[in-house]
């Protein structure tokens, strides 16, 4: 990596920078929120080495025009727009029925959607508007308690433990419920997964229970390479599943809920009911239909190169001796995301981050946060993505990274 080296005399000073352009100077002229998330977008977007390329960096004619060429490559250019799902929809609800090894396929324009229906779908044919979930699920955590407001459904927690239930707590679990439903990887408890062993006894341990099983697949396509497992195998442990394609595969937005023929022909007319049947969805369709020719398979890749990313970041940090108290969790990612947290607050972390972008043109971390409740106070945390930018990153690179980092921090 060709980077510029901190200069030894200023990172206390480009810490202080960096600082006073996020609440003062450039975001400055235009108060709140988003003129702070343009200018973070701007400085992180424009690295020059980045271990990942998000989908909010860069701008609309770039993205268009990256769309647009691939859809000339693989002659798309000349099919007809979708209208209320038809074409270009229904080519990308079979590819990835196709995938899953699933007989249907319905396209959301929303994960959130997807999700309430596929339970409300299973609570009626089940009898039990009883959902088993992880408390840090997405439903739990990021939907506004939509489960409970929209759909009338009630959650129940087998575990509350960072991780997927087990076996045991599955069968063990004092309250009846008509759903169990796995995030795969648990994103909150730090992109984690159980073994395949693990996973297919909590799934055996549900019919047992005469319960369904579902598995918010959000990031599903990254889970072959830690399973040992193809996707459709994975997929097929479950009664249904949900897939994102903005999350993994790069896609501009979009979910399809996958399962059954008789589930997913209800589904649609609930997708009517909840206002996601949209007129025309062609622009996100071919963007996801380009993630999973593009995207899909370099994903064993970065879920590779992520392991090497987390191992270099541990011993950089081991190296400096020197925040204390650090972690990278997990230690091997079971992804090719993770998290990182260090003992110092989100404001100086985020404001070393894009102050090491400036200096020396790295983009090692993006965004940091403090804990939820019950975290350890005094402490951040931020996500680690690994994706075809980061494969050009070495050890080294990653350690050199982190020293200039820690410098900042420090000040």
């Amino acid at each position: 990596m060709d980077t510029h080296q901190l200069p030894p005399e200023t990172p206390g000073e480009v810490t202080g920078e960096a600082t006073a352009e996020v609440s003062g100077g450039a975001a400055a002229e235009a108060p709140g929120e988003d003129a702070a998330r343009r200018y973070r977008t701007q400085v992180w977007g424009g690295a020059a080495w980045s271990l990942w390329r998000p989908p909010v960096d860069g701008t609309v004619g770039g993205r268009l025009r990256e769309l647009a060429d691939w859809v000339e490559a693989v002659e798309l250019a000349d099919a007809l727009p979708d209208v209320y799902g038809d074409g270009l929809v229904e080519v990308l609800e079979g590819r990835v029925a196709e995938e899953l090894g699933m007989e249907a396929a319905v396209f959301f324009p929303t994960g959130t959607m997807a999700q309430q229906v596929a339970l409300r779908c299973w609570a009626g044919r089940t009898g039990s508007p009883v959902v088993a979930l992880h408390p840090l699920a997405h439903p739990e955590v990021h939907e506004d308690d939509a489960f409970r407001t929209v759909s009338g459904l009630r959650t129940v927690h087998p575990t509350d433990a960072p991780r997927l239930p087990t076996a045991a707590e599955v069968r063990d679990h004092p309250e009846p419920f008509g759903t169990l439903m796995l995030e795969l990887p648990l994103r909150d408890a730090g992109f984690v997964l159980p073994s395949w062993e693990e996973l297919t006894a909590t799934v055996e341990a549900a019919r047992e229970r005469d319960a369904v099983v579902h598995f918010d697949g959000a990031r599903l396509w990254e889970c072959p390479t830690h399973f040992g497992r193809p996707l459709a195998e994975i997929a097929g442990l479950a009664d249904s599943v949900y897939v994102s394609f903005y999350k993994s595969l790069g896609g501009m937005s979009g979910a399809v809920l996958a399962g059954p023929e008789e589930l997913v022909a209800e589904a649609r007319v609930w997708l009517h009911r909840y206002g996601g049947q949209v007129f025309q969805q062609y622009p996100a369709a071919l963007s996801a239909l380009r993630g999973l020719d593009t995207e899909l398979p370099r994903l064993p890749s970065y879920v590779a190169h992520a392991r090497v990313v987390a191992g270099a970041l541990r011993e950089a940090l081991a190296e400096e001796g020197g925040p204390g108290w650090f972690r990278v969790h997990p230690e091997v990612p079971h992804t090719h995301q993770f998290q990182v947290w260090l003992p110092y607050g989100p404001d100086v972390l985020t404001a070393a981050s894009l102050a090491l972008t400036e200096r020396t043109g790295v983009c090692l971390f993006r965004r940091w946060f403090a804990p939820g409740a019950g975290g350890p106070p005094g402490t951040a945390s931020t996500e680690v993505t690994v994706a075809e930018a980061g494969l050009e990153w070495t050890a080294e690179d990653v350690r050199t990274a982190v020293r200039d980092f820690l410098a900042l921090v420090r000040g």
